[in-house]
Order: structure tokens, then sequence, then C-alpha cells
């Protein structure tokens, strides 16, 4: 038994997770490409090695002749008659080669082969690892700013994390760890090249999944993503159980859950709304937390009509218009915000809309204080004038 082969090829295996029965495959070439730098050729070179104890022979196959014109492929009947006395011309000799006597060139180019093939090899591992990864996220370790990008070791390989994919304003120290999502991986010459991103919005989901047991199990499903990373980020959520609250869940008690995802995405606004399936309701829970008077939504063309509340517009539409971006993002719908003034003035809402909500109001306002107070009988008024006349009323006379 070979036992210090064995050894460094289990230690391959573990350490580097390459099988032995592609190294042993890799000495195999390496010995065949030997005897060829060494005797000039390798087609009738035969190399048996034993898997479990890692034991190998070399043979060359050569004719036996009567004369022999090519040493490399040929050999004399009398030299054969040595080695194996049934041999008879026109037979097949092996004859053993002493891997020993292969020149200096020889053992080099074998032993670089060994070292491609293991070099190989640990990329392909690395590269399958992270492909599994590919759409998930990982922990990574910030290593070092390389101009405006920044290195990211992942543990058996490196991320970089490009200016396009980091969050306006994040700032990284060096051995930070931080929680990314994997774009892409790629298989290049140096090895696997991963792309990661910080402002994905399927990061969001990923982390969710990673917090709400009810998202991993598939209880809550996440319909819909809209993010502008750094600032707001919108997630509609559905629940497959009609006992489970999709928004309570990823809330969680006392809002547990959904700050763990903000503190990791550090301070982004999180909405987390009710997912419909009829498209006027999504987008009126989409435009929270502004009130929403009325929906006109055309699944074919993909616009909906929205009007809000006069005092509501400016919160319908957001600071630089982010909440009705994000809305339009969510649903997927052009979204057209009007006030009830300006859908007064196009004609959407009648002209005396107002008039019919003051009234309502109005109504509204005495129904619900008749029943609880009554009218007190008003204090007599005097005018200046009178008191001259009334006061003999109450003085006694002498």
């Amino acid at each position: 038994m070979n036992t210090e082969l064995l050894e460094a090829l289990t230690i391959l295996e573990e350490e580097k997770n390459i099988s032995k029965d592609t190294m042993m495959d890799a000495i195999e070439n390496s010995l065949i490409s030997a005897c060829k730098n060494h005797f000039g050729t390798s087609d009738n070179i035969k190399v048996i090695m034993d898997r479990e104890t890692c034991d190998y022979s070399v043979f060359a196959e050569k004719e036996v002749v009567e004369e022999v014109f090519d040493p490399a492929l040929e050999i004399s009947l009398e030299d054969a008659e040595k080695l194996d006395s049934s041999l008879h011309l026109g037979d097949i000799a092996q004859i053993p080669v002493e891997s020993k006597s292969f020149g200096r060139i020889a053992t080099q180019n074998a032993k670089n082969l060994i070292l491609q093939k293991i070099r190989e090899e640990e990329r392909k591992a690395v590269f399958d690892q992270y492909f599994e990864k590919e759409k998930d996220i990982v922990t990574g370790v910030v290593q070092r700013y390389v101009g405006k990008n920044i290195s990211i070791n992942l543990g058996r390989a490196d991320a970089m994390l490009t200016e396009n994919e980091q969050v306006k304003g994040e700032v990284f120290k060096p051995t930070e760890r931080i929680k990314l999502y994997v774009v892409e991986v790629k298989n290049a010459p140096k090895g696997p090249k991963i792309l990661v991103s910080r402002t994905h919005p399927e990061l969001v989901k990923r982390l969710f999944e990673a917090e709400v047991a009810e998202v991993k199990d598939g209880t809550v499903e996440i319909k819909s993503i809209a993010r502008e990373a750094g600032s707001r980020t919108k997630m509609a959520v559905w629940s497959n159980d009609p006992n489970v609250d999709p928004v309570g869940a990823c809330v969680g008690l006392n809002g547990a859950r959904v700050n763990a995802v903000v503190n990791e995405l550090r301070g982004e606004k999180i909405d987390i709304i009710n997912w419909d399936e009829n498209p006027a309701l999504l987008i009126e829970n989409a435009l929270s937390p502004a009130k929403v008077i009325s929906v006109l939504a055309d699944p074919d063309e993909k616009v909906a009509s929205v009007i809000v509340p006069d005092y509501q517009l400016s919160l319908a539409i957001g600071k630089e218009g982010q909440n009705a971006r994000l809305a339009a993002r969510l649903t997927g719908y052009k979204i057209d915000i009007k006030s009830e003034t300006q859908a007064i003035e196009s004609g959407e809402l009648p002209a005396d809309y107002m008039d019919q909500m003051a009234m309502m109001d109005e109504e509204g306002y005495v129904g619900e204080y008749e029943t609880d107070y009554e009218e007190e009988p008003a204090e007599p008024e005097y005018a200046e004038g009178d008191d001259a006349e009334e006061m003999p009323e109450f003085i006694e006379a002498e």
C-alpha cells in the first residue's frame, strides 16, 4: 500500500473538495506524459493503479520480433524470453517501467501536470459551491476598497461589490461583516467571478425569508417588491392560510422581524401591504399611507386613474414622487393621481361633488349630537333702555 500517496489524496479531498478518483486520473495521465517525454512516445504505455491502495505499475507494451527496428515499440525474442519464457514471435510483452528512471525534465513535467489538475479542480469546486448560491444571500467580510468598488471575502472566494450595486451613502470598514445578494457567478480562468449586490430588490426578499418562518415555509408569499435602495421599499404579501395575517407575520411582535431587516439595510424604510388580485384594491393598498377616494384600473392597458382628497395629494405622490413611483413598480400599472379639485375640473367627479360631501358631513354631524344633547332655553336679553322701566318691579314701595 502506498500510504503516503493515500494520505495526501485524503487531505486534498477534505480540504479542497477534490475527489480521490479525479486525482488518481491526473496521476495516471502525468505518468503517461512522463513516459512520452522520456521515451518519445506513449502510445504503448499502460498505467495500472489500484484505487484502494494507491499502488501503481507502469508497463510498456512491445511486440516480440526477430530483429528490432524501433526499440520503443519492439523487443527481440531473446530479450522477451528472459522476461517470460512463454512469449513467442508476434506476442505482446509487458515491460515494467521504473518511474525513478525518468529524467529531471520528464519528472518536472509530470509534477506540473498534477499541480495544474489540482488548481483546475479547486477552481471548479469553488465555482460549483458559489454557483449553487446564485440568486441567494451570502455573508461576506469587507476587505478593502478598490477604487470605488469594494473587495469582499466570501470564504473560499472573493467577490466584487461594484459602485452600481452599492447603496448610496453606505460606507463599510475593513473586517465588517455584511449580507449580500449573489447576482451572478461566472467561470473565469483565474477562478469564479462573483458579482454581488446591496441594491437588488431580491435582497429584501431573501432577508425576510431568513427572518420570517412563514415566508420560508411558503405560508406567506412575497408577491411583489419595489425598492429604491437606501430610502424605501414597498412589499406586497399574500397568505395561503386564512388564519395567518401576512402583514402581521412579516412585521412580527413589536416589529421585531421587520426591524431586523431594517437594521441590516441600515435604516431603509419598508412598507408592507396586502396583495390583492383586484388591481384597484392593490393600487389603493400600494399608495398607503395616503387615503384614496376612487381607483379606475384598466388591466389591458395597465393604466389606472386614482382620486385622492386634496389634503392627501402630496402624501400620495410622496417626496419627489417616490410613493407614486414605488406603487407603480409594485403593481405594474401606470398610475395617474389627481386631487378632488383636479378631478372636478376634468369632469371625473360631478361639479357639485364638494357640496354633496359637505352635506353628508353636515348631516352626519347633526345626527351625531341630536340624541346626546337637549337644546337649553335661551337666557332673556335686555336692552339698555328697558332697565329703568323694569326696575320698579324689583323694588319695594316705601
